[in-house]
Formats: C-alpha cells, sequence, structure tokens
C-alpha cells in the first residue's frame, strides 16, 4: 500500500533530484568562455604566483589543472583603461578611454567599438557580465549597448562614494558633490540606489550567484561569462563566511572570499558537464594600490604598482584554464596582453573582427601549448594616459624618460588610509626582465644596439597612438563616447 510515509519519502526525492543540474550532453557545440577579473590584484597575491600568508586553494587548483601566465600585461595600469583594452582587444589610447572614470564623467565606451560580447554575439552566444563595469555609467555606455544580455554590478569602483577617504572629515552635502551616493545596477535600471557596507559586503557573493545561474540557464547554448569583481579595490569588503578567516587580516580575507568565488564558477562548470567545453581566463585589471599599505596587496618581485607602468603595475597574474584543450600543469613565459583576448576568442569561434584596427592578436598557440609557439608580438607597449613610457621585445624592456608615483620605500597607509606618494623620474633605461624582473638595474649601456631597434619601434607606435609628452597625435586614434550634459 501507498503510504504518506512513502509519499513524504517519494517527495523528497524528487526534491533532491531537482536541486542537482543535469549535465549537458556532449556535443560539439562552441566552447563557452569565462572572463574573472580582479581589481587591483597584485601578481604576487594568490597562491601560484607566490602568496603563502593566506590560502587560494581553487586558484591553486586551477593552476595545478590549467596553464600559467608569468608575462601577462594589462594595457594600462588603472580602471577604466584597462577594461576598455580588454573589451575591445585595442589599446586605451587607441579610443580614448583614459584613468578611471567617475560619477561625474559624461564619457565612456564610444558606440562604433566592438566588445567582447558583440563577437561573442555574432554566434548566437548568451553573454552576460556581473560586477564592475567602469567603461561609462551613463545608459549609452552600459553592457546592456554593447553586446551583453544580462547585467548586475557597479558601473564604476567601489570608492566612488560619499565615504571615500579624501572627503569623508566634510559634511554630508559636500561629500555628495564629489562622489554621488554609489548605485547598483541590474540591466539598465538602478537596483540599489544607495550602496552602504552592508551592501559592499555581499558584492563578491552576488556576483558569484548571478554568474553561476548564469552557467545552470545557459547549460544548453554557448555563453560568454564576464565576471570583473570589484575587489580587492578598497574599500575592503568581506562576507560573513570569510571575515576573519585567513588569518592574514581584511585583505586577506578578501583574497579567500575571491578565491571560493573562482571555485563557485568552476564547480558550476564541472556539475553541468561543461568543463570540457569552456575556457577560463582569471586576470587583475592591474596591480596593487601600493599607497594602501595593509589594504593592498603584492607585486613582489616585481616593480612599483597600480599607476605606473614598470611590471609591478601593469603585469598582472593570469591562469588560463579548459580541460582537454589548455595543457595541465604548464607555465607560459612568453609575453602577451589583455587586448589578445579578443582575438583569440574570435579565432576560436569564427567570428568577424572588427573592421576597424585593433591592437590584440591571436594567441591560442600559447594558450594550447603549442611546441615553439613565440608571442605574437614583435613588441608591445606601455602608455600611461596618452604618454608613451615604455615598450617591451622579448625579454627586453625600455623605459623613455618619465615621471612616476612611488612610495620611495616607505611603508603604504593602514586600516584603509592611503598616504601620499612622492614623484620620481627615470631616464632612458633598459631592463633585461629575464635577469632582472625587478627593473633595477639599467643596461642600456651595454647593449646601444637593442635600445636603437626599440627606439625604433617607439616611433613606428608614436605615429599611429601618439605621445603626449612629446606633442605628436597619433593617425589611429579614434574619439571615446560622450553625452552632453543637459542645461538646466
Amino acid at each position: 500500500m501507498y503510504s504518506s510515509a512513502m509519499h513524504v519519502r517519494w517527495t523528497l526525492l524528487a526534491l533532491l533530484l531537482s536541486s542537482f543540474v543535469a549535465p549537458a550532453p556532449a556535443t560539439d557545440r562552441p566552447p563557452n568562455f569565462v572572463i574573472i577579473y580582479i581589481d587591483d590584484m597584485g601578481y604576487a597575491d594568490i597562491g601560484p604566483f607566490g602568496a603563502r600568508a593566506y590560502k587560494t586553494p581553487n586558484l591553486d587548483r586551477l593552476a595545478k589543472e590549467g596553464r600559467v601566465f608569468t608575462d601577462f600585461y594589462v594595457s594600462q595600469a588603472v580602471c577604466s583603461a584597462s577594461r576598455a583594452a580588454l573589451m575591445t582587444g585595442c589599446h586605451s589610447v587607441r579610443i580614448g578611454i583614459l584613468g578611471a572614470l567617475g560619477p561625474q564623467s559624461r564619457s565612456g565606451i564610444g558606440q562604433e567599438e566592438i566588445t567582447l560580447g558583440e563577437i561573442a554575439k555574432q554566434k548566437g552566444y548568451a553573454t552576460a557580465c556581473f560586477g564592475k563595469w567602469h567603461l561609462g555609467h551613463l545608459r549609452q555606455f552600459l553592457p546592456l549597448q554593447h553586446g551583453f544580455d544580462e547585467y548586475f554590478g557597479l558601473p564604476y569602483s567601489n570608492d566612488m562614494w560619499p565615504y571615500h577617504p579624501g572627503v569623508r572629515q566634510l559634511p554630508m552635502e559636500e561629500r555628495l558633490k564629489k562622489w554621488p551616493h554609489l548605485p547598483l545596477i541590474e540591466g539598465n535600471d538602478i537596483k540599489i540606489p544607495q550602496v552602504g557596507d552592508a551592501e559592499q559586503n555581499q558584492l563578491t557573493t552576488w556576483y558569484t550567484q548571478h554568474a553561476v545561474a548564469f552557467i545552470e540557464k545557459n547549460k544548453g547554448r554557448p555563453f560568454l561569462l564576464y565576471v570583473p569583481h570589484s575587489m580587492v579595490h578598497v574599500p575592503l569588503h568581506v562576507s560573513d563566511k570569510f571575515r576573519d578567516k585567513s588569518g592574514a587580516g581584511l585583505f586577506g580575507d578578501v583574497v579567500m572570499e575571491v578565491d571560493w568565488s573562482v571555485g563557485q564558477i568552476v564547480e558550476a562548470l564541472r556539475r553541468t558537464g561543461l568543463d570540457r567545453d569552456t575556457c577560463v581566463v582569471f586576470a587583475s585589471d592591474n596591480g596593487p594600490w601600493l599607497s594602501y599599505g595593509d589594504h593592498a596587496g603584492s607585486a613582489l618581485p616585481l616593480r612599483e604598482g597600480k599607476g605606473t607602468m614598470f611590471d609591478g603595475g601593469c603585469r598582472v597574474p593570469c591562469i588560463m584554464w579548459w580541460p582537454g584543450k589548455i595543457p595541465a600543469g604548464t607555465t607560459c613565459r612568453e609575453p602577451a596582453m589583455t587586448i589578445d583576448i579578443l582575438p583569440t576568442i574570435a579565432g576560436l569561434i569564427g567570428a568577424k573582427l572588427p573592421d576597424h584596427k585593433i591592437d590584440g592578436l591571436d594567441i591560442w598557440p600559447l594558450m594550447c601549448g603549442r611546441e615553439n609557439a613565440r608571442s605574437p608580438h614583435e613588441f608591445l607597449s606601455f602608455y600611461w594616459g596618452e604618454s608613451l613610457e615604455a615598450v617591451r621585445s622579448g625579454n627586453w624592456k625600455l623605459h623613455f624618460p618619465h615621471k612616476y608615483r612611488t612610495l620611495g620605500g616607505k611603508p603604504g597607509g593602514a586600516g584603509g588610509i592611503p598616504v601620499e606618494y612622492a614623484t620620481a623620474q627615470i631616464g632612458l633605461s633598459l631592463f633585461d626582465l629575464a635577469k632582472d624582473p625587478g627593473e633595477t638595474t639599467d643596461v642600456a649601456a651595454q647593449h646601444p644596439d637593442v635600445v636603437r631597434h626599440l627606439e625604433a619601434s617607439a616611433g613606428q607606435i608614436r605615429q599611429d597612438l601618439g605621445d603626449k609628452a612629446l606633442k605628436i597625435r597619433g593617425t589611429g586614434i579614434r574619439a571615446c563616447g560622450k553625452v552632453e550634459a543637459t542645461k538646466p
């Protein structure tokens, strides 16, 4: 006889089974892509790149099962410029996105630029961005207008709010003139108009939940998922799951939660049977914000940090993972850059590249570990703002004379309050990054032929992208998007 007790048991079993996501059937489907982009994470802030004060088991596993890129760069060592390059395959100076766009800005990504989302949409991909966008906060610049089906996150950095250290001594009325309340946006609409500490504590969790739900919802079709975390940018916030858990202070707690997020996303891929159909790219938008001291990470053994084009500012931790396609437990030491992600994805899915010029090149031979594969770039260029500060070719990096910010050996701040930078000057200097990754010993005098070659390369770059320091306007630059302010 079918008893009520049996009914309860069968009901519970049905509920339990329904809670699991059925794996997607094995097909020749196009590959999925997941790009996890951390904010202000230094070169040495995770286990595979040297962190020891706290644990990052999920990233350790990702590196063990994937490929570590030791010489991976961003276009510029600052928020909006870095994201613009990743999204478009162009140096940020080419498309007019410089610095870190704030809530008063009327600028953003140009309508004619083609993003990763739009590349994927050519082939019918589902696309989503969950996290910090920072390519313009006005409606025409938001992700849904640039190739993404879904968006949930902050339009700019999480310190762009009325509790910024630079204004917190002022009355709230005065603070709001500089930094209005921080909104959280869903789609094109403001979901939370005044993000506070409680909401910031949940950002990493919320982004992760959205990412996992998106994977599960789209398990039957190809997708591109972009997760640009707000952390570990100051002000540091963490959920109760990881508060005081690292034994290495708040910064360690926050990194551990980011590591947890990576684990949740990869586990969702495994659970849905999509792990062998998905390429995951993990990287950071720039190096650590060193003036924040114990609330910042480390770029060691590299020189300087965020806001400079020394390697500590623009060389970031990078792991790429795709079981069966990217060789496990391997390392790539060839130089590559975030601008290369767009053309590589386009090549893998057979999408058409933009008609206008881009700067990135296909690095699939490096990613898949092809024998004797070399960087497709003859040289990499490093702009700060609109000025060319350095070029790299092979292991050689040549800095042109420029000023830069530095702590000059003094410690950073404490408790979320930064110290002031000093300004230093570097002359024409050549470094052998294979022997001297910290860019400490100028060997220009010993290698004049290398200097001449890199100076000639720089001349080509300047013709195309310009150099404000030398008052050269490039022939290949495009304007960013603009919205005129309405008159009262």
